[in-house]
């Protein structure tokens, strides 16, 4: 565990309201990620996010510290979201949300030194929105894997321990997993493809 988060785990422990403040600003991000890409929309991922920091507020004083701090958020956060996903699907509901207006999402993953034009920006926004409604699409168990490995780029050992299960469960689900989100990808793109040659 980095000296910083140790310094603060313990000062937060002790109560000190400033530190965990200080430990919600190192994290939130990397929480609010794993809210949204495994729940699909930002009204929910904040929710969430604000949920799991309450989480692990409460649990604070029985970390033991036998992983990193960071391995011990990302499960409370991703239990936080199969609690909320667990609870949907005894009582489903309908969310208004659109992905498309994804104005706040900061998980870019191109680099370039030109700024890109409206058009190449509609289109980027299109498909970060396209592949997020695929990632809807998948099992509770694809998703988070597919999350927690390709978006939050974890090791497998770490997410073996997440997830509590084998590294061999974690390369095979992981691969699974994959070929899912590859499949239905494709099956947009062929939808999407024909519809932006008739419009031209």
């Amino acid at each position: 565990m980095p000296l910083e988060d140790q310094l603060l785990v313990e000062r937060s422990k002790k109560g000190d309201r400033e530190a965990f403040e200080h430990l919600v600003r190192l994290y939130e991000n990397k929480v609010y990620t794993i809210a949204y890409r495994l729940m699909g929309n930002h009204a929910d991922a904040s929710d969430l996010a604000q949920d799991a920091f309450i989480k692990i507020y409460q649990a604070l004083p029985n970390f033991r510290g036998d992983s990193s701090f960071s391995t011990w958020i990302y499960h409370i956060t991703v239990n936080v979201c199969r609690d909320e996903l667990r609870k949907r699907q005894r009582r489903p509901t309908v969310s208004l949300d659109d992905n498309s207006s994804d104005s706040n999402n900061s998980n870019t993953y191109e680099i370039r030194s030109n700024d890109p034009g409206p058009e190449e920006m509609l289109d980027r926004s299109e498909t970060q929105a396209m592949i997020q409604a695929c990632l809807n699409t998948l099992s509770d168990d694809y998703r988070e894997i597919i999350v927690m490995r390709e978006i939050q780029e974890l090791a497998y050992e770490e997410i073996a321990e997440i997830l509590g299960c084998s590294l061999g469960t974690v390369k095979s689900r992981l691969s699974r997993a994959r070929q899912a989100l590859k499949e239905k990808i494709s099956k947009q793109m062929e939808l999407i493809t024909p519809a932006k040659r008739l419009a031209k």
